[in-house]
């Protein structure tokens, strides 16, 4: 596949090129239906000839692959389609719009085998097991095994989660296959017939591969968090910056793979000049993009860093906070004097694991009333976003 590659994708280790994303996903399409059609062909003639049921439901499951590659290259096609008035943000989620319909097939396919399996359990047929059909079933486990291994890297290297699910799909394959031989070689060698019994196991693997892609789809398409690995990255790479304090706010919008748009928001002191900020903004923003390869957009936060009695009673707060909600985070504190009490407004981001927001700002504010009478907590809660 690497001969391939280098034969047929220019400038082929460029894969943060959209061109050549979409060369390797045409590359990958070509290969997988030449594999799908010439083993649809064996399988159906085996399946036909020895009167097999679970063989020719394993060729239909083929079949379904090649449909599968066809459906994958159109949408590599139409993701790399340029922006337009109406599609600002380009088509990069055609490429996951395209998994879907993959993924229906799937199951689609997988249910009518389920049921065609099913009725032979009740009404048996003789079969006919021969070396050749033994040779073919091994060398389609072979073949699968290799459409795993080469559809896995390159998944990796152009980072595309359709290419991702059509390698484990390959995975499920070879083990749906390796069921029919197993099932081939019991008849052949005791005369038990298991045919029908191994049609069913094939479908429900062929289901269960469909619903599981469908549901990693859905998952990209409704808008799934980022890897907790990406956000780290991002979160240290800006505060290696001396004048950042605090990054909070962080969202990754996906539009599809080398199309991510990603908004934070930043605290930095109140006492420097507003065009110096606006300066070292702007090249975090364009570090940002050169380095992760997204569309970066900041927002500043300006905070008090050198008043110490602000910095004490930021200190205070967090440790109250520490103290009860150890995986809370604080944002955006800022100290406003009253006649009588001092009032502590900040923001706080609560994990999904407490459900009443409420109740976690009512007990950091009544835990700092309790150490320090003169501070008024004014909290405004949060949900992570990312």
């Amino acid at each position: 596949m690497n001969l391939l590659v280098r034969l047929f994708i220019k400038n082929y280790k460029n894969v943060e090129d959209s061109k050549v994303r979409e060369s390797y996903g045409v590359l990958t399409g070509i290969v997988g239906i030449i594999l799908n059609v010439l083993l649809f062909a064996g399988k159906l003639a085996v399946g036909l000839i020895s009167n097999s049921v679970s063989v020719t439901a394993d060729a239909f499951n083929n079949i379904s692959d090649a449909g599968s590659s066809v459906i994958s290259m159109v949408g590599f096609k139409l993701s790399n389609k340029p922006v337009d008035k109406k599609h600002p943000f380009g088509h990069g989620r055609m490429e996951y719009l395209s998994g879907l319909i993959v993924s229906m097939i799937i199951i689609f396919v997988g249910f009518e085998l389920i049921v065609s399996s099913v009725e032979k359990i009740f009404t048996p047929e003789e079969i006919d097991v021969s070396v050749v059909a033994l040779v073919v079933l091994g060398v389609s486990v072979l073949v699968k095994l290799w459409m795993f291994a080469y559809n896995f890297v390159l998944s990796k290297r152009i980072s595309s989660a359709g290419m991702r699910a059509t390698a484990f799909d390959s995975i499920s394959d070879a083990v749906a296959t390796t069921v029919v031989l197993a099932g081939s070689l019991v008849f052949k060698y005791t005369g038990v017939n298991i045919d029908a019994y191994a049609g069913v196991v094939v479908a429900l693997f062929v289901t269960f591969t469909g619903l599981k892609s469908a549901k990693e789809t859905v998952d990209l398409l409704v808008g799934s968090a980022p890897s907790p690995e990406f956000i780290r990255e991002i979160t240290d790479f800006v505060l290696s910056y001396d004048m950042v304090y605090g990054v909070h706010d962080l969202i990754v919008h996906n539009y599809g793979v080398g199309r991510e748009l990603v908004s934070l928001h930043v605290e930095v002191p109140c006492n420097i000049d507003i065009m110096h900020i606006h300066e070292q903004i702007d090249e975090i923003e364009n570090a940002l993009t050169e380095k992760f390869h997204v569309h970066a957009v900041i927002h500043m936060d300006p905070i008090e860093v050198d008043d110490q009695t602000v910095n004490e009673i930021r200190d205070e707060v967090k440790g109250v906070i520490s103290e009860l909600y150890p995986t809370l985070s604080m944002h955006d504190f800022r100290v406003v004097n009253g006649k009588k009490n001092v009032n502590c407004v900040f923001d706080i981001v609560v994990p999904y694991e407490y459900k009443d927001e409420e109740k976690v700002a009512e007990d950091i504010k009544e835990k700092v009333k309790e150490k320090n009478a003169r501070l008024n907590c004014v909290i405004s809660t949060d949900r992570p976003l990312c």
